[in-house]
Formats: C-alpha cells, structure tokens, sequence
C-alpha cells in the first residue's frame, strides 16, 4: 500500500513538472554566421540564406521564420527557388543536390527536405563532367538546368530528381556548333552562367568560362545564336525585352550583346570599363532593370581599380546622371534587386544584398537612396558582444521613453516599409514587453525589444563621449571628397575595429521601475545613467576608489585608466550619465549590481568590492579582496595575458590607418606597409594563451584571482537579530569567501545629506573554497525577495518577515542554504560530487503552469561546464529537471548564456546570433507562420503543398501527393547505388539509347 501511494505520488510529480517545465530551442536571433549563398522568391516574398555550415534560413514578414539543416556539413554555394511554387533547391559543395518544400501541418508551414541528388556521369568519366558550377530554375517550376565544369550542361526534371538525358546539353553538341576560328583558338572551359530569356522561355544562354556565350533552344535542341566574348566571363543578364545580353568579365568590362541577328566582331569594342583603362578588378555580377520612364537601373558588383581600391567590396549603381559606389564593410555575397507594382515587374523598388556580416536594403525609389532599417536580421556583432543583461515586463512608459529615444537616432533610415512581406505571421501578441541589452567592445549598449521572434533594435547608447580615447574622427578610409571617383557611399553598419578596447562594456544593470542604468567596463569604469528625453549638456565628475586601500607590495602592470572629459559634454535624449565611479587599480569590472530604490551601485573587480551612493555621490565602502601571493591578479587582461583577438584588431586597426594615411596624401611607399607587417608579425609572435582553466578540486588559498569578486547581491534581511531586518549587501569571491555588510540608511527626510555607513555583519569561507556564483536570500515562505521598487509598483508581494529567513550560496560544486541570521549550515545539493560538473550561470525564475493560470512556482536555473541547464527547486534544493543545451566544448557559447526571469535564456551560438531556450511550459517564444501556393502556380504544386495530402480534388491530390512522395523515396534510394548500378539501370530505361559522354 505505501509502494502505491509513492508511486501515485511521483506520478503526480511528474505530472507538475511536465506542467511546468518543457525544453525547447525556440529561435535563433541575428545574423547567420558565415553566410555563403542567397535566394528569393518574387512569388513568395521570401528570403533564403545558405550558409557554410549547412544551414538553410527563410524569412518573409517580421516574425515568419523558417530554419533547415542539412545531414551533411558541407557549405551550401546555391539557394534557387522553382518559381511560383513553394519548392526550393540548394546546391552544397559536395556537388549534392537537395529539394526543399513548406509544407502545411496543423495550420502552420514547416520546411522539409524531400530529396536528394547528385550527378552521376559515365564510368571512368573524371569528376568535372557532373560538378554542378551552375544552376537555372527553369521557369516552368518543372526544370533544373545544372552546367557543370566539363562544360556539358544537364537537364533535371522536379521535385523528383529524374535527369532527363534526351535533354542534356553535351560539350560536343555545343563545340561543333561553334565557328571554326574561335573554337580552335582555345577551349570553352566550364559553364559559368545559366540564363532564361524573359520572353521565351524555350531559349537559355549558356555563359562558358572563356567567354563564348550560346543561345540554346531547348525545344529545337540547337544553338541559334553564338556571341563570341575573348575576356574571361564573370556573368550575364538578358534583359527584360530579350533584346540583349550583358555580359560581364574579369578584366572589370561589360558588354552589351544584340540578341537575334548575327553577331559580329565589332561588338566586342562596344565594351565598357566603367572605372577606366587601369588594371581593373573583375565585374562579379551584372543587373540592368527598365523603368516606366526615364533610364534603366544598371547594377553591377566589384570592377574596381586594381591597385587603389582592390581591397573595396562594392556594388555600383547607375541610374542616368546618377552613379554611386556602395561600398560595404565586408565581402558581398550576393544581391538581388525587388521591383514595385503587382507580380513585381515594376520600377527597381529596393537593393537587396548579402555581405558577409550583414544584410543591407537600399531604398531605389527615395531620393538618396537611404538605407531601410530590417527589423530581423540585424548584425548584433556590429561591435562584438562582450556581455548581455535581460529585463522582463517592461513598463509601458519606459518602453515608449526608449522607442522616442531610438526614433532620433535613426532619421537617415528609409521611410519606406520593409519590402520583403511573404508568409502570414500566426504568432500570438508577446503577453509582455521584454528586454535583451547587449555590452559592446566599443563601449556602446544596445537594446533590443526581445518580446517575440524578431529581435528588434530600440535604442543605442554610446559610453565613449565621457572619456578622451584614441579615436581619431578622421579615421575613416571611406570619407570621400566632392567630385571623387569612383563615387564611394558607405553603408552598413558593420565595424570590427574597436578604437579603445578599455571603453568595452563588461556589466549592465537596469532598473525598470526608475529608469536608471549602471554599465561597467574593462578599465574599472562604472556610470551611473539615469533616462531624460531631453538632449542635456553636462560634465561627469570621477570619484576615484582606491580598492588596494594603499596595501603596499602591489604594482599594477596593465592598462591606464580612461582619462574623463572635463568640459561639459552634449548628451542626446536617452540615457545620459550623471555619476562615474573609477576604480584603482583600472581592472575589469567582474560583477555589478543596483539598488535604484536605496540610489546604491555595488561593484567588484579582481581586486575587491565596493558601494557607491549616487544620490550624494559619495563612496560608502571599500573591501580589499586581494590575496597577497596573487601577483597575477595585477598584470592586467590587456598587459602579459592578452587576448588574440584584441591584439589582431588593434594591429590591423594601426595598419587600416597607416593606410588612410597613405591614401589621404597619395604616397605608395610600400617601405611603410612592410613595416605594419612587420609590426604584425612582430606582436602576433608575442601573443600569449589565456591560462588553462584550474581543476574542479578543492582549491589551494594561493590560486591566483581567489580576490576576485564574482556576485554581489542586496537584500533586507536579518543580520544582527531575528526581530530586526536591515538593508545589507552580500559579496561571494573566487576564493569561497562570503562577504556581509550591514548598511545603515537615514530617514526618508534625511536621506539626501546624511551619509550611508555600511558595517562588517558576517563572513563565511567554503570549505573547498570553490567560487561561489550567485547569492539569493529567501523569505520566511521559502521565496526570493522581490526586486527594488517591484512591491511598490504592486507587481510583487511582500516578502514574509515574521518567519525566519534563509541565505542561499551557490558556489561552483554546490547549493548550501545557510539559516539567518546565525548563519548555520541547513542543507545542500552537491553538483560536481555527483557527475563531475561545476556551475556556470544562475538565475532565479517562476515557472507558471501551462494549464493554471495563478499556479507556478519558483526555482533557480543552473547552466553547467557541460553544457547542461538544471532546474533546481526552492527552498528544498533538489533537482528537478536537466537538459543538454550547449556543446561542452563552447565555452563563449556557455560564457555568454543570460537567463531571463521566466525560465527563457539566450546564448552566442556564432559571433553574431542568439540561441533562444526556454525551459517553462508556458513561456515560450516561436515562430509559427504559413505561406501558402501563389495563385498563379501550377496545379501540381498546388496538389503538393495541399496539408496532410488534402486537397481541392481531394482523391486525386492525395494520389499525387503519394506519388510523389514515392518519386523522393526512389530518388533518395536511387542516390544511394553505385555509379555503375545507376548506369546500368539508366541504359536500360532507354533500351539502349546512347548516354551522354
């Protein structure tokens, strides 16, 4: 009987957790990492990126999302979607095929792979014969055609991968059509350009990489017309009346061809080198698009002087009189242009292109032709990310206050909407407004609406403007004068350089409530900043601490302190600083924390802690942490143990200035470029590793950064008695060691003259001394205490202060609760006794029910080592759910990780995108969207995108869909025989028919 009931008992258990807890990766946030090819669909509205690892991205509308991995990790170099239709190919390196479909399930579209293929050429052939170098969609949605580098061109048929070998353009068929003179002065080489022509579609032209272009008709199986280009050809556009062929080569030309009559030689000196007759770089790709009236737009990437601006990644564009150099801050993908009016066939609307870090829509219809902000897609690491604080259920107001504020920083944007809008967004409203704030190696804070799918930017903040630092406002290689050529504009956003990497931002704390802001950074800087919607002229004034204390023995070998601005500074509206704390020496500021209803800010580095009251703008406290032995703790992270990072950009920032320089007063004296190499060579020989993280066992009180504080936390409590609570603040190290201190606050009426004295209450040292993490105090119910102000803002209750209270230390190895105010052991979950793992990242959440709308309960959120996230109950301390999260071996990835107050978190999966997680069973966040068949699309594909096999024709749709179902089975059975077996099978389909050689 008493087995029965503990089973019923942990059935019912299980049951409250699966109501409150459920692991799921929701959504990826930024700009995928390394971005290698780039799709859209005029019919869909949607966007495709491929990416090196293999993954396949979709977006349309804000919010309609959809994300593919392929089984392979290979690079995908082609993203191509059948027109009108709901199908997309990518191409990998691998020479692999892979169809793609958004199909419906329970009203909301998923994207499936449905095949696979690859080439497969006659045996013995080498493998240039079927390595894929170009793709064509073929505008029937039926077709692929796939040039390859032995110059022969295949036709596939889809979505079922049949190649249709009565079709294929071979090497010979074209070679023997070609005149005699031009094919005996060199071969075609590989097929570097499939085009369709607009208005027929049975004509393509095949671009060959020597130059030779030929008008095939796929009906009649012949060339019709040859065009004879001597340059190495880069690309070629038909344009809109299929009157011509532009075509463009590696010497930075184009040629612009007559389609229809016989070509002569005389064309080849209609040629245009648009930035002269100097050694140009290759012209990557050509567009010309008409307009209803005036001059057509021309379009065209790269082509720039070889030996001034080869180092340039622009894409041109010309418009009659108007010509401008777009020139971005990192490699081009590729391009496409979007064009107004129905079906998308009217004038050039926007300038769609892909760098390498960065997504940038240029506006074609405004005048200046602006940029359009993109509401995902953002390039978070425009500045890499040094930190991140989130803050749930923002108030309104607050949330208004900072959207006015980031409306004026962002006038030199487009006015035109966002012009990629397929899909429907069927997510519901965000149940709150939420907030991720990112710290950046440049010293600015961003915010970003992190309610929903799309992680919005807000509002940027900019700490550089108090200090004096070594940015030079000249330095900007792309500053142009009147009347220059080429005619460079530069656009995005994206800047790797840091110009005083002591400006990055370590720490943020922000209280809702009151709107003040405390950010910290590398060189023991903390601002305190409160929100004004008013510009303000003001001086910030530094209070020095000393947190050495004047301890002798100690010589800090690091980096300077930033020197303050003494003249007063013009603030724009928003967050603007009023208080800095400096601290001595200058060392990284490791842990933060504020107080906005007592107006206190506690800091800590590696070498003690402090309290700082901003009201009066007096220091409160000051406690020297430093162990004597640790002479490592006051090197310095930018002194012997540097970063590589750091050291490459600041190299490459001194070289990119050394060449400004250069250019500014047209020198070319190489003697000084081989000195900045020279220079490189030099420091990146001197570079040393971080050190190797220590062992989990128990640490020796001579480990180095045993001083270094890790958490502060504030709390009313009790300290001294049980029958009287105090404010205090709580201090944990790396060393084990707990810090108390009992603050002493003056009345209401006496708060702004009389001083805050805080006082020495307890200290407890962990036996294993492991580095205690975080610090929480629970009420007399076993609950957290609420934020400042949340009580009073009636968005919390009042924690209990008749029963005793609990102190929680959550060290590395384990979760001790302490009884206050005696401060005896009560219990403890050890962690790394059992598997081996220590503790990362805490954070206290509520978890609510999925199926109660009151019910709920408390729990810490614990990330490991290895990458493992655990729920932990409170104030019972035992284990409730884990999870695998993040690879072990991320540790940025691990490092980074911020939990939010309802059981969400993010982490770095790349340099420039968030994971988003969410551990609660109600809070959660995804995309869930549909795009449906485009009403001119072909029946069949109308059949295939139909839901769970239903379809207006019910009966025969559904058969269709399961043949064509069973033609991916076949296909990806097919794939998986050998060469020869697939040649074997082949011949016999076509009894003996010739294959193609």
């Amino acid at each position: 009987m008493k087995r029965f009931r503990r089973h019923g008992q942990e059935s019912q258990r299980d049951r409250l957790k699966q109501d409150l807890y459920q692991f799921n990766k929701t959504v990826e946030h930024g700009f995928p990492h390394q971005p290698s090819a780039l799709g859209y669909s005029p019919s869909l509205q949607l966007l495709a990126i491929g990416t090196r690892s293999g993954a396949i991205k979709l977006y349309g509308a804000p919010g309609v999302e959809f994300m593919g991995l392929h089984d392979e990790n290979a690079v995908v170099t082609r993203v191509h979607f059948l027109p009108f239709q709901l199908e997309l190919v990518t191409l990998l390196d691998d020479n692999s095929l892979h169809m793609w479909t958004l199909r419906a399930h329970k009203g909301v579209s998923e994207l499936l792979e449905i095949g696979r293929f690859t080439l497969t050429g006659p045996p013995g052939a080498p493998p240039s014969v079927t390595r894929v170098t170009s793709v064509l969609a073929h505008s029937s949605g039926e077709l692929l055609l796939l040039g390859t580098e032995g110059g022969h061109v295949f036709v596939v048929e889809v979505p079922g991968f049949r190649e249709l070998e009565e079709r294929n353009i071979s090497l010979d068929q074209v070679a023997n059509s070609v005149p005699e003179d031009y094919i005996g002065r060199r071969n075609l080489e590989h097929v570097e350009t499939l085009q369709e022509n607009p208005v027929d579609p049975n004509q393509v032209v095949i671009g060959y990489g020597r130059g030779l272009m030929v008008v095939w008709d796929l009906e009649k199986h012949q060339a019709v017309q040859h065009i004879p280009a001597t340059q190495q050809l880069e690309s070629t556009w038909w344009t809109e009346d299929g009157g011509h062929i532009l075509s463009s080569h590696s010497d930075g030309s184009y040629c612009r061809w007559t389609v229809g009559g016989q070509s002569s030689k005389d064309e080849e000196e209609k040629s245009d080198i648009p930035y002269g007759h100097f050694p140009c770089k290759a012209i990557s790709k050509i567009v010309q698009l008409p307009t209803e009236e005036g001059p057509p737009f021309l379009l065209f990437s790269g082509g720039m002087p070889r030996a001034s601006y080869g180092d340039r990644h622009c894409i041109s564009v010309i418009h009659g009189k108007t010509h401008v150099a777009l020139d971005f801050t990192s490699r081009i993908i590729d391009y496409f242009v979007i064009r107004d009016g129905p079906l998308h066939t009217g004038d050039p609307g926007a300038l769609v292109v892909l760098v390498e870090e960065e997504l940038v829509v240029i506006d074609l219809q405004t005048e200046g032709w602006p940029v359009i902000q993109t509401p995902y897609l953002v390039p978070l690491h425009s500045s890499a990310i040094t930190c991140s604080h989130h803050v749930s259920a923002i108030p309104l107001k607050l949330w208004e206050r900072l959207l006015a504020a980031g409306q004026l920083q962002i006038t030199h944007y487009s006015p035109k909407p966002w012009p990629i809008t397929g899909g429907q967004n069927l997510g519901q409203d965000p149940p709150q407004r939420d907030l991720l704030l990112t710290g950046h190696e440049d010293g600015t804070v961003r915010f970003w609406d992190a309610s929903g799918v799309c992680l919005y930017p807000m509002y940027k903040l900019s700490t550089a403007g108090v200090f004096h630092t070594d940015a030079d406002p000249n330095d900007n290689m792309n500053q142009c004068s009147e009347g220059e050529w080429p005619p460079f504009r530069k656009v995005g956003c994206f800047d790797p350089y840091s110009d005083d990497p002591r400006l990055g931002v370590q720490k943020i704390h922000l209280c809702k409530y009151s709107g003040y802001l405390t950010v910290a950074g590398t060189a023991g800087q903390i601002l305190v900043l409160e929100l004004n919607d008013e510009a303000a002229e003001q001086t910030v004034e530094a209070k020095i601490v000393d947190l050495l204390q004047g301890q002798e023995g100690f010589r800090w070998k690091g980096h300077t302190r930033l020197d303050v601005r003494e003249e007063p500074v013009l603030f724009p509206p928003g967050f603007q600083p009023f208080a800095l704390v400096q601290c001595q020496p200058p060392a990284v500021v490791t842990a933060l924390t504020l107080h906005s209803e007592w107006k206190m800010v506690a800091f800590g580095t590696s070498h003690g802690f402090g309290l700082y009251d901003y009201q009066q703008k007096n220091s409160v406290l000051v406690k020297c942490t430093l162990n004597p032995s640790d002479q490592l703790a006051m090197e310095g992270p930018l002194s012997r143990v540097k970063s590589i990072k750091k050291s490459l950009r600041q190299s490459f920032r001194r070289i990119r200035r050394s060449r400004v320089s250069l250019r500014k007063h047209h020198v070319t004296n190489a003697a000084k470029l081989q000195e900045a190499n020279a220079r490189l060579e030099a420091e990146l020989a001197e570079m040393e590793l971080a050190p190797v993280q220590r062992k989990i066992e128990a640490r020796s009180s001579e480990d180095s950064f045993t001083g270094l504080v890790r958490t502060l936390y504030f709390a009313d409590t009790f300290l001294s008695d049980s029958s009287h609570n105090s404010a205090s603040l709580w201090a944990g190290t790396n060393g084990g060691s707990v810090f108390a201190y009992m603050i002493r606050m003056p009345s209401v009426e006496h708060r702004a003259d009389e001083p805050i004295t805080a006082h020495p209450a307890k200290e407890i040292q962990l036996m294993h001394r492991a580095p205690v993490v975080a610090i929480v105090v629970l009420d007399g119910h076993g609950s957290p205490l609420p934020e400042p102000l949340e009580v009073a803002h009636d968005l919390a209750r009042s924690p209990d202060m008749q029963a005793s209270h609990q102190l929680l230390v959550v060290s590395e190895e384990q979760f001790k609760i302490f009884t206050l105010p005696k401060v005896s052991a009560k219990m403890k979950l050890k962690l790394t006794a059992l598997d081996g793992s220590r503790v990362r990242r805490v954070g206290v959440a509520w978890f609510g029910s999925s199926r109660t709308a009151d019910a709920g309960e408390s729990g810490l959120v614990v990330l490991t080592n290895q990458g493992d996230l655990n729920v932990v109950s409170l104030p019972s301390v035992k284990m409730q759910v884990q999870h695998p999260c993040i690879r072990r071996e991320d540790v940025s990835g691990i490092a980074s990780c911020v939990f939010t107050k309802h059981g969400q978190g993010f982490y770095l999966i790349s340099p420039s995108e968030f994971e988003r997680f969410s551990l609660s069973a109600r809070n959660v966040v995804e995309p869930r969207s549909l795009v449906e068949v485009p009403a001119n699309a072909t029946a069949a594909s109308k059949r295939r995108a139909a839901p769970d096999g239903a379809s207006a024709d019910n009966g025969n749709a559904r058969r269709d869909d399961a043949d064509t179902e069973s033609t991916a089975r076949s296909v990806m059975e097919h794939a998986l025989l050998n060469d020869e077996q697939v040649l074997q099978e082949i011949q016999k389909s076509l009894e003996g028919e010739p294959t193609l050689s």
